[in-house]
């Protein structure tokens, strides 16, 4: 099979993700993933005829994100129109599996060059959830109406889920609040050092003004004890009626997991933020790459999805990075950076605690707790992230993984070339 090479990699800064109060709450989807498209193009002085596939991730295809975002944001960044273009949707996982799927085509050898993103405006799906509550629709968890589904798995609310695997595993609250202050404070270094600034664009509004460019979500005046004071979150919603048959969050757990008896853990300091936010990234063949003059950055090592139990939903990261390294051949010893989805604490504390990482390897400037998670970009962004810092470092390999719902992790490994 033929490599598959990682040439650029580009995001826009995560804007806080709340209608009419985010930098970017007021943009279009597609002007958001647009504007990394161009990115690209520009940078490389990309031939877009000559893209044979635009793969794109967006969890919430509603509405505005809705009618395949890869294809139209393509049309509005100017590409040529013989660069098609799709929208996937694994939740939280899907910016890595775009580039996952890219990274096949290519080797596949039935592409040469595809690019690979996504983009989630959580200030518009939160929006749209604030419409249907006022409608009176309840949330629902993933599975949720459908009752053969609830009997097989039954499924609940992520936050719910995290708070019962911190019970599961004796991760106390105390654990997860270090770990979202360490993530704050990596985070603040990474920025005020310019760490993020070889892929991070400015967004510009329509008239061309700036819109937004920096990280708008970070705290970093946060404390260990402002974290002690924040009230837990997911308690009122784990007791929620959500189910036809009044079934809770919290029952749906308890129907698999009988025994485990847990509270709320987690809250605003400790789990991901809620951002707007895109990404995108360039992966073509060896060949493609010296025909058109641009030099790879990285060499795709492997990828690999995973399945795992969707009644506690976040635990598949572990096993993905275990598929993915007895894929490439590697041992954890062999990855000198990792990116792990900081969805909720306790999904990377269990996972350094479980693959017995070094601490100083993982999430090394920052993650979501600090920076945000726009779910169908995340991935995207944190691929870009770890090869950015590989190359800071002047490292060699880098692991990236994260959760989704349905108890699903998708992983890959990169070099550094």
């Amino acid at each position: 099979m033929a490599d598959a090479y990682i040439i650029d990699a580009v995001r826009t800064p995560r804007g806080i993700g709340k209608p009419g109060k985010g930098a970017l709450s007021h943009l279009h989807p597609q002007h958001l993933a647009a504007t990394v498209l161009k990115a690209l193009k520009e940078r490389n002085h990309l031939d877009t005829a000559t893209v044979d596939d635009i793969i794109w991730s967006t969890s919430t295809q509603k509405g505005k994100q809705g009618g395949d975002l890869g294809r139209m944001a393509a049309l509005d960044a100017g590409y040529d129109i013989k660069a098609s273009g799709m929208t996937l949707d694994r939740f939280c996982g899907g910016g890595i599996t775009s580039v996952n799927l890219a990274t096949a085509s290519v080797m596949s050898g039935m592409e040469d060059c595809v690019i690979a993103g996504g983009t989630e405006m959580m200030s518009y799906t939160t929006a749209i959830g604030a419409e249907e509550m006022a409608a009176g629709l309840k949330p629902l968890g993933m599975g949720s109406g459908n009752a053969h589904l609830q009997k097989i798995h039954p499924q609940s609310h992520q936050g719910v889920c995290g708070d019962a695997i911190a019970a599961m595993e004796g991760i106390t609250r105390e654990d997860l609040d270090a770990l979202g202050l360490e993530s704050q404070r990596r985070a603040d270094i990474a920025i005020k050092e310019g760490r993020f600034d070889k892929s991070l664009i400015t967004v510009y509004n329509e008239d061309g003004s700036v819109a937004l460019d920096h990280e708008e979500f970070p705290r970093p005046q946060t404390t260990a004890e402002g974290l002690a004071g924040l009230k837990a979150s997911f308690d009122v919603v784990a007791d929620m009626s959500v189910q036809p048959d009044g079934q809770t969050f919290r029952q749906a757990i308890n129907a698999k997991y009988p025994d485990v008896k847990f509270h709320s853990v987690h809250h605003a300091g400790n789990s991901s933020g809620v951002v707007d936010g895109a990404a995108a990234i360039l992966i073509t063949s060896k060949e493609y790459a010296d025909k058109h003059g641009l030099k790879p950055r990285a060499r795709i090592v492997a990828t690999a999805n995973m399945g795992d139990c969707p009644t506690l939903m976040l635990n598949a990261p572990v096993p993905a990075a275990r598929k993915v390294l007895a894929k490439a051949g590697l041992t954890v010893d062999d990855i000198d950076l990792w990116e792990v989805n900081e969805a909720f604490a306790v999904v990377a504390e269990k996972f350094i605690r479980d693959l017995k990482l070094d601490r100083n390897k993982v999430n090394v400037n920052g993650g979501a707790c600090a920076l945000g998670h726009p779910i169908g970009a995340t991935g995207s962004i944190l691929i870009g992230t770890v090869l950015d810092e590989l190359e800071r470092r002047g490292l060699k390999r880098g692991l990236v993984t994260m959760c989704a719902a349905g108890g699903m992790a998708p992983a890959i490994i990169i070099e550094r070339v």
